[in-house]
């Protein structure tokens, strides 16, 4: 049975999660669709998740605007949620005279953006903060506010959240086709029709396949690839902070950072591809990071890599976010947006419901809303369940660790397969606790896992609905 919804919402990326939640805190029917078996298992989960205070957009952009009440709308949404945070700061090096000339420019470029607290630092204080670092580094400019983050948990949290709030969400569900009637349109998807007064296309990598559904050539989205390498914990004792290149046009380059899971990143590659699935890594971009590496933090060479991975960011033929509704179809385009989404999508939210009720969507609020969802918490500078006397003593399952590398817990596999969104496969089950995300990958602990997915009911179900009347916490 086809219900109609006043708003279908495509793509459960963080952008599109964000969307439903804001739009289920008012008087509507809500749908979130993806093609995929679970949220955020696009461009979102392979992001950099660093939090960014939007010190280097492009000041008056769209997204400078969105990135910087995206930061205070998360860090804020963190505190309620549980979603792990840890507030490094950030320090831009700089390698020669053009860039060390470049840094009065950013931090104007800051202040431009509303954010007043870089400072210019010279090679003895950037030795000072980051002691690791290769030679040759003439200067720096700090941004004390940068901050990395989990953006599994932010994605996860805010679907959730909008399921909590009434929203439907429709896995499996991709658009292959459109229909625009004089009141509804239906989407026609892979697990049926889904028929809506209004449609927001966050379709992420899809945005312009959709986008020309509704009849537009506007944009083209070029899948751009960024290979990463992650090393041991053991790595972390090297840095404190985020260590940032010099930003180009072409982005923010190759960095070296903390995780919020004890680790050390080294990446992003930035490579522009045809193929919308190329997700593989590549020989080629792990020369390029070594060798970037190398002059970066050599020290972190001779670390132990616990993982390789790689994800495509939804780059346009646009300079900046491009959010553009279309009354006469009921239906807007949200689209272009890069990497700094993980920031920026609680404004976009905002922003496009501003949208939609300026284009004639009557948007009432609902009286009262539900508490956000607290979040398992997957940071490793938090207290986690195995660390947890009390909560052991009230369930001895949250004392059971399964996946040694990572710590993680029967208790924690079996609240995430029993959870409002379960998860879909292994790779989902990992996002939601780490589990065979450490040294072995899944060597060690991958069997017992898979019997915790497969002895859930609710576990590795594709094309699942979930409605808020199934939920039982």
């Amino acid at each position: 049975m086809n219900t109609t919804h006043d708003v279908a919402v495509i793509g459960a990326g963080i952008v599109g999660a964000a969307i439903a939640r804001e739009l289920s805190g008012h008087q509507l029917s809500v749908a979130l669709l993806d093609a995929r078996d679970d949220v955020g298992d696009g461009t979102s989960k392979a992001n950099t998740a660093i939090l960014h205070t939007g010190f280097d957009a492009k000041p008056g952009t769209l997204e400078s605007a969105m990135v910087s009440r995206g930061y205070r709308l998360l860090s804020e949404y963190a505190r309620h949620t549980g979603i792990p945070i840890e507030h490094t700061g950030a320090i831009l090096v700089a390698w020669d005279n053009e860039q060390l000339d470049a840094l009065p420019g950013l931090r104007d470029k800051a202040v431009a953006n509303g954010y007043r607290h870089c400072e210019i630092i010279d090679a003895a204080e950037v030795y000072r903060q980051i002691p690791h670092l290769g030679p040759g580094a003439l200067g720096g400019l700090t941004v004390p506010d940068e901050s990395i983050i989990c953006t599994w948990t932010v994605n996860l949290a805010l679907a959730t959240d909008a399921v909590h709030r009434g929203t439907t969400l429709l896995r499996g569900h991709r658009v292959e086709s459109v229909d625009v009637g004089p009141e509804f349109t239906t989407l026609h998807t892979t697990a049926g029709p889904v028929t809506s007064r209004w449609v927001v296309n966050a379709a992420g990598l899809g945005a312009d396949v959709v986008d020309a559904r509704f009849g537009f050539e506007r944009f083209t989205v070029t899948p751009r690839r960024g290979e990463l390498i992650v090393y041991d914990k053991l790595a972390r004792r090297l840095v404190d902070k985020i260590v940032l290149p010099v930003p180009t046009a072409r982005g923010k380059g190759v960095l070296v950072s903390p995780t919020i899971y004890g680790n050390v990143m080294l990446g992003p590659t930035s490579e522009d591809l045809q193929d919308r699935t190329a997700t593989g890594t590549s020989e080629a971009g792990f020369e390029f990071l070594l060798d970037k590496g190398h002059k970066l933090m050599p020290d972190l060479l001779a670390e132990e890599v616990t993982a390789t991975y790689s994800g495509l960011r939804a780059a346009i033929d646009h300079g900046d976010y491009l959010v553009a509704p279309d009354a006469a179809q009921r239906y807007l385009l949200v689209g272009g947006i890069r990497s700094t989404g993980l920031t920026a999508g609680m404004a976009i939210a905002e922003h496009v419901v501003n949208e939609l009720r300026s284009a004639g969507l009557d948007l009432v609020p609902k009286h009262e809303l539900p508490e956000p969802p607290r979040m398992p918490n997957l940071g490793e500078a938090f207290i986690r369940p195995y660390q947890d006397a009390d909560r052991i003593a009230a369930d001895p399952a949250y004392g059971k660790i399964v996946c040694f590398c990572e710590r993680v817990t029967a208790g924690e596999l079996r609240d995430a397969c029993r959870s409002p969104i379960p998860p879909a496969d292994l790779d989902g089950l990992r996002r939601r606790t780490r589990v065979m995300n450490g040294r072995c990958q899944g060597f060690f602990c991958g069997a017992e896992v898979q019997e915790f997915l497969d002895a859930t009911p609710t576990g590795a179900v594709h094309a699942r609905t979930t409605h808020p009347e199934e939920i039982a916490l």
